[in-house]
């Protein structure tokens, strides 16, 4: 029987969206698999090692580092960071 492979993500139709914002990773709990980044305005927003974008590795994240992302406000479970990346440099 043929091994069949199974997509890491999936994207999703009706995923949700967030708006676009950055901020600065402060905390990063691989065992567990996630992490926080800290906003201009001193919140911190959640994110899951699967929140971040396809072809970024999550492990290769480090605290301090800037970074876009989506933000999804939710009522219930609080704000949560999609489709985290880091920010490139710019060009001086």
């Amino acid at each position: 029987m043929p091994i069949r492979k199974v997509p890491t993500k999936v994207s999703w139709p009706n995923a949700p969206r967030g708006e676009a914002a950055s901020g600065r990773i402060s905390k990063i709990l691989v065992g567990q698999g996630h992490g926080f980044i800290r906003l201009r305005d001193n919140r911190e927003i959640y994110f899951h090692r699967r929140d971040v974008k396809d072809g970024v590795n999550f492990n290769d994240l480090e605290v301090g580092t800037t970074v876009s992302f989506e933000l999804l406000e939710d009522n219930v479970s609080g704000a949560r960071a999609l489709a985290v990346a880091p920010q490139k440099a710019k060009k001086k």
